[in-house]
């Protein structure tokens, strides 16, 4: 039988409930291409479509580790959102503006 989340969440202990938060947190902010696509509710034929390109194409797209940042670019802003590049160092965040014209 099924046990319902609440009453097992409620069984951890404060530091495990903590920890839990802390990865689905990182989980949300962290993902690959095509599980932000399904987390917006799009499908890839329905990104085909606003991006004028085959279905394939958005499998292939997803399945890259290196594209430009064009493509990058376009493919967020057809889920909705825009694309922003930070360079992150031990003393603190530097947004890279070359790309934001491209």
């Amino acid at each position: 039988m099924a046990k319902n989340f609440s009453t097992l969440r409620n069984k951890m202990s404060a530091q495990a409930q903590e920890r839990a938060t802390q990865l689905t947190q990182q989980h949300i902010q962290e993902m690959p291409l095509h599980e932000l696509r399904q987390a917006r509710g799009l499908s890839q034929q329905v990104l085909a479509e606003i991006l004028n390109v085959q279905q394939p194409a958005i499998a292939k797209m997803e399945r890259r580790t290196d594209m430009y940042i064009s493509t990058l670019r376009s493919h967020i802003e057809a889920m909705g959102g825009t694309l922003e590049i930070t360079a992150k160092f031990d003393d603190g965040d530097v947004k890279i503006s070359n790309f934001s014209h491209i």
